[in-house]
């Protein structure tokens, strides 16, 4: 296990244990609350039966979140939360059907035309959250999703490492990414990529080593402010339980934006979300 692992799964194990409640949440911050743009849900099909289109945007809504980022296995998930709120979803493409694909879906030659259908029908911001790693990258399907994101201008949304990061900006400088959960990576392997590509953001999705317990660490507080304009939120609803965690997503997001610099947490909350969407606003 790599020293990385072992403090992310500390820092996990620590927010479970001593989580703070949803009513210390509001008496802490009453109804001031900054508005939450989430760049990571997924409204999959193991979730459909159990929580409603409308109950989710609710769910998500009460949370404080005024925007989110969707996608799902399959995409049909997206689509029902756009038509149940076009207004509160930007879409995501994702290139699974179904769960199971994170692993192989980069040798699936079906993935293409499926992908091409739907780009023809709807319209997204983005192509992701995909799974990646390393060489993974120059497969030929995943070659033509960078291809594709480039025609219809679309960021890519990557669950990676660094090298995946890498590879794919070889293939396109100019791609824009969205980086989920910051790859789980060191605070100085995401700095040295921000300051090399200006097209490269990343969500904090999961990323509770960063701020275990209450305390951020110094070395992602400076980046962080150092990057403010680089970095997003995310619940990350991979799963039917995460729906039910929702609240405790929320409160150590909200404790990670109030130990930060006003204008900091204002962009992180927020502001970057509604401006790398913007294109897909048409703005």
């Amino acid at each position: 296990m790599t020293i990385r692992k072992f403090t992310f799964i500390v820092a996990l194990l620590l927010w479970f244990l001593f989580p703070r409640t949803a009513s210390t949440m509001q008496e802490e911050y009453g109804d001031d609350l900054l508005p939450i743009f989430d760049a990571h849900i997924h409204y999959s099909h193991d979730v459909w039966e159990a929580f409603s289109p409308d109950d989710v945007i609710r769910r998500l809504r009460e949370a404080g979140v005024k925007r989110a980022m969707v996608s799902s296995s399959s995409d049909e998930g997206t689509q029902r939360l756009y038509q149940a709120d076009p207004d509160f979803v930007v879409p995501s493409l994702r290139p699974y059907r179904k769960r199971g694909e994170l692993q192989t879906w980069m040798h699936d030659e079906s993935v293409i035309p499926y992908l091409k259908e739907r780009l023809q029908t709807y319209r997204y911001a983005a192509i992701g959250e995909l799974h990646i790693n390393g060489e993974e990258a120059n497969t030929a399907v995943m070659r033509e999703v960078v291809h594709l994101a480039k025609q219809h201008g679309l960021m890519l949304h990557v669950h990676s490492d660094a090298a995946a990061i890498r590879n794919i900006f070889k293939q396109d400088p100019d791609a824009r990414i969205l980086w989920a959960h910051a790859g789980f990576e060191f605070a100085e392997t995401v700095r040295e990529l921000l300051v090399l590509q200006d097209k490269l953001w990343a969500d904090l999705s999961f990323r509770y080593d960063i701020f275990p317990n209450g305390t951020i660490m110094p070395e992602w507080q400076q980046l962080l402010v150092e990057h403010a304009d680089r970095f997003l939120l995310g619940i990350d609803t991979y799963t039917p339980q995460r729906w039910l965690q929702i609240n405790q997503v929320m409160q150590w997001q909200r404790g990670l934006l109030d130990v930060l610099p006003e204008d900091v947490a204002r962009l992180i909350a927020y502001e970057n979300g509604e401006r790398i969407t913007r294109q897909y606003d048409g703005k």
